[in-house]
């Protein structure tokens, strides 16, 4: 069918993969669900692909160019949502993929959002606060016109957190010369923050764990786990996973992978982090490749980090018998193949991790109503929204006799083209 996508000429056949594997399960969900072409065309092709060049003045004096994005894939369900992040590795055709996804995302969890994604190719590692300031303050004039709590509403993402998003909202407040909470999440609760949105999508991560031991049938208590990533989704999920009664049994972070089969105590491993800035160097664990991690014994393996790292080496040696995927894209399609062929079940980043996406919504709702929810309003809500998820995707994944990942997407894009449907094609 083709994507009706016309890639800059600097990417080659590699670095479109990202896209292309979201292609084609978008094309077999439509198959699946015997949409016909015309809807499957315009739940494929992205809306909008605003590509933005940004000067910014360096603390020396020198002035730099960067590249950046904002993709709204689908907007038939509501305005765009989706995350900004910083990366050295970010272009077009992974951003255009999380818009993708995000727009599975949220219909997935059903709620009133379309997918949307931005990036700005760049190492904020290597950038001073004040640089970090003016690059997002540019970045964010300059894709402001496609910007709005009606619109499209950043988030925190890679490299991003609540002061960069403090910084997107006060500069869209600027430029329309009033305060607007609505047109980001993931804001200090100072300014229109919520309270349970740091950390949700560990807690989403943790609730469909938990969902899908109990439907196989596998006992939490004394499972062993190992996570990929000692970030902001991978370190909270350790003591979430460990608060369930499973054994920690290996971790890794950009450094390396570190392994104890008697279980690796999240608190203490987060008091070595706190002084070293790595897991590496834990005196109750063995150091270990990253390569293998996923091969140590164990029951539920979690990539928490970039997006690729479960290839088709990795799952012909993964051990686990269930995969929760927290990171955006973690696994190839040819791993997924491999994962299927040898029985491990895989719940996906489009169901698994959407526990951030739930709270973006929630906090978009109570700065559009002024008012804040207590903290139980807000976790039962999102205990509901997540197991109501997983529950439909599960028992359609055993009606469709599909695994969970078609499953998945199945959903998401039904309920996209029932909206597609249902609002008509203008004029």
């Amino acid at each position: 069918m083709g994507t009706n996508i016309e890639f800059p000429e600097e990417l080659d056949s590699t670095s479109r993969n990202a896209w292309t594997e979201v292609v084609s399960l978008l094309e077999e969900a439509a198959q699946l669900l015997h949409l016909d072409e015309g809807t499957t065309k315009m739940i494929i092709a992205p809306e909008r692909i605003l590509e933005v060049a940004i000067p910014v003045r360096l603390d020396d004096g020198s002035v730099e160019m960067y590249k950046g994005w904002r993709i709204q894939h689908d907007s038939s369900r509501g305005p765009g949502k989706g995350g900004l992040r910083f990366h050295p590795s970010v272009d077009v055709n992974e951003i255009c993929a999380l818009s993708a996804d995000m727009s599975i995302k949220c219909a997935v969890v059903n709620i009133p959002f379309g997918g949307a994604k931005g990036g700005v190719k760049c190492d904020p590692l290597a950038m001073s606060r004040g640089e970090l300031e003016r690059l997002t303050r540019r970045y964010t004039f300059d894709i402001a016109a496609i910007l709005g709590p009606d619109r499209d509403i950043p988030a925190p993402d890679v490299n991003t957190d609540p002061q960069v998003m403090s910084w997107v909202m006060d500069t869209i407040s600027m430029i329309r010369g009033h305060s607007t909470p609505g047109v980001v999440t993931g804001k200090p609760i100072a300014i229109g923050g919520t309270h349970g949105h740091a950390g949700a999508t560990s807690v989403g991560v943790a609730i469909v764990s938990r969902a899908i031991f109990e439907r196989l049938g596998i006992d939490v208590r004394g499972a062993r786990a190992v996570v990929q990533g000692y970030g902001k989704v991978g370190a909270p999920l350790l003591d979430l996973l460990h608060d369930m009664g499973m054994r920690i049994v290996g971790v890794a972070d950009v450094c390396g992978a570190i392994h104890n089969d008697g279980g690796i105590h999240p608190a203490q491993l987060h008091e070595h982090v706190l002084a070293t800035g790595t897991v590496m160097g834990f005196e109750d664990a063995e150091p270990i490749s990253q390569e293998s991690l996923f091969s140590v014994p164990s029951d539920l393996a979690v990539p928490a980090a970039l997006g690729g790292s479960i290839d088709e080496s990795v799952a012909k040696v993964m051990t686990a018998r269930v995969l929760v995927e927290a990171a955006n894209g973690p696994t190839t399609r040819g791993a997924e193949a491999i994962l299927d062929k040898r029985g491990i079940i895989s719940v996906p980043d489009v169901l698994a991790n959407a526990g951030g996406v739930v709270a973006s919504y929630f906090e978009w709702a109570q700065d559009l109503q002024g008012i804040p929810w207590e903290r139980d309003v807000f976790k039962r809500r999102l205990q509901t929204t997540m197991l109501d998820a997983f529950n439909h995707v599960y028992d359609r994944a055993e009606t469709l006799k599909v695994p969970m990942r078609q499953a998945a997407v199945a959903v998401g894009v039904e309920r996209i083209a029932e909206a597609i449907d249902l609002r008509g094609l203008f004029p």
